[in-house]
């Protein structure tokens, strides 16, 4: 077999696979959508219309047709991008969620970013000093970071830095006298403001952001210092560390220039993966600290019974979560040269 056949099947193999894990992604948030006991008829025209009125309403939605039916309306509907009009904002979902998911991605970036600066040297440490004292301090940050309910994390970083200390600004994304000022560009506010050179406005957004981030990248650190603890004690015990260490190189150059290249892809994908769950995850942050992003606008829609809403945000989620997964896979096999045969 030729090495451009061979590509082509992996290539065609992959793209079977995006496309049935696409379907699997929409087929769940249908039945999803289905099965929830909230009546889209009811949320789009109220409870006290007529019975009349109620019929028409459900046969322009659609739902008045065989289940099968609904399901391959729907399937053509988010191929084209749509996925209906919101009845809370009376905006086509898909605008909705253009205008609410760069707070989340910031929000998660941010939180990724905290995460990999502090989980990746706790869990070098870690390693490096296992069975000690500090190897357990480690472990015992990492579990509570791992299994504290991130709700809890933030109201406790709330009570403390912002009413109690007042070291940090307080709920939403900007303060309210600085709404307006920068023109949106990227939809990421410090971005923005960094591009529009408003120094003022750029402080003020990092100052709303450290609160919400810190919580994210809190379990995001303990996630990721598990990992690379893991990922370090394995590399600690292959025969190329014994034999650096008899050249003489020093500890530090063993575990900086040797073992932590060497786990390298592994975290690259660690990461990715956690960015994706922090997308995830933020729906109950940003409940929280009123961050206006996907997750809030998401547990909006679900008091008032949107599902078009509830639906499209959580598709998009997925199908990020699922290219993320794509994309760290295609990384691990560009940063590992193993994986190209």
């Amino acid at each position: 077999m030729t090495r451009s056949t061979k590509a082509g099947r992996i290539a065609l193999k992959q793209g079977a696979t995006i496309a049935a894990t696409f379907l699997g992604l929409v087929l769940v948030t249908f039945l999803i959508g289905r099965v929830m006991p909230l009546d889209p008829v009811t949320a789009a025209v109220g409870p006290d219309v007529s019975q009349e009125i109620y019929d028409a309403v459900k046969e322009e939605m659609g739902l008045n047709k065989p289940l099968l039916i609904q399901l391959l309306d729907y399937i053509g509907q988010v191929l084209r991008g749509d996925f209906g009009v919101s009845f809370s904002t009376n905006q086509p979902v898909i605008r909705d969620i253009a205008r609410v998911f760069p707070a989340t991605v910031e929000l998660a970036a941010a939180g990724v970013l905290i995460g990999t600066l502090i989980g990746v040297p706790l869990g070098v440490l870690a390693a490096v000093k296992r069975g000690t004292a500090i190897d357990g301090a480690v472990r015992v940050v990492t579990l509570v970071g791992h299994s504290a309910p991130v709700f809890w994390k933030g109201l406790i970083l709330l009570v403390v830095f912002y009413a109690a200390l007042d070291w940090a600004n307080g709920p939403g994304r900007l303060s309210v006298y600085y709404e307006g000022v920068v023109p949106t560009r990227t939809g990421l506010i410090v971005i923005d403001a960094i591009l529009a050179r408003e120094w003022d406005v750029m402080r003020d957004a990092l100052g709303h952001l450290a609160l919400p981030a810190f919580s994210l990248g809190y379990g995001a650190a303990a996630y990721i210092g598990r990992m690379t603890r893991s990922f370090m004690l394995d590399q600690l015990r292959q025969e190329y560390v014994s034999v650096a260490r008899v050249k003489g190189l020093s500890e530090f150059r063993v575990v900086f220039t040797e073992v932590l290249p060497n786990c390298a892809v592994q975290l690259v994908t660690t990461i990715a993966l956690t960015f994706g769950l922090l997308l995830e995850g933020a729906v109950l942050t940003e409940t929280v600290f009123a961050w206006p992003g996907l997750g809030q606008y998401m547990t909006k829609a679900m008091f008032n019974a949107d599902m078009n809403a509830v639906l499209g945000g959580t598709l998009v989620i997925g199908v990020i979560f699922v290219a993320l997964n794509l994309g760290s896979d295609l990384l691990y096999r560009i940063l590992d040269p193993r994986t190209r045969t």
